[in-house]
């Protein structure tokens, strides 16, 4: 959830490139609202999403034996493609918001 508190703090320089950065989790609301609380989100956080079903969706991987899945994040374009898919399968290897304004920065920049 560090990951999402960092997200958060790059909040303004997201907006003023138009990104929106959204999240969800399996986890149940009370949880999922703990989280928010604790590291005082504004972004969009969805809950309660089925764990083995989600895995399936998105490709991530499932950890049976602490039945989690590893983060999976996304970036996608404005036409709903995906422009970047990471998938990780331990406690590293996630989406940076350094590395996400840069692409979209730099996706802009080539397409001006």
């Amino acid at each position: 959830m560090q990951q999402l508190a960092a997200f958060e703090h790059a909040r303004d320089r997201f907006r003023d490139e138009g990104i929106i950065v959204v999240a969800a989790s399996t986890d149940p609301r009370e949880r999922a609202a703990e989280t928010v609380e604790k590291h005082g989100l504004t972004l969009p956080v969805g809950y309660g999403l089925p764990v083995i079903e989600t895995a399936r969706k998105l490709g991530a991987f499932y950890e049976e034996r602490r039945g989690i899945l590893q983060a999976t994040g996304f970036v996608i374009r404005p036409d709903q493609r995906i422009a970047v898919a990471q998938y990780s399968s331990g406690p590293i290897g996630r989406l940076v918001w350094q590395d996400v304004l840069g692409l979209v920065q730099y996706t802009k920049k080539q397409a001006g």
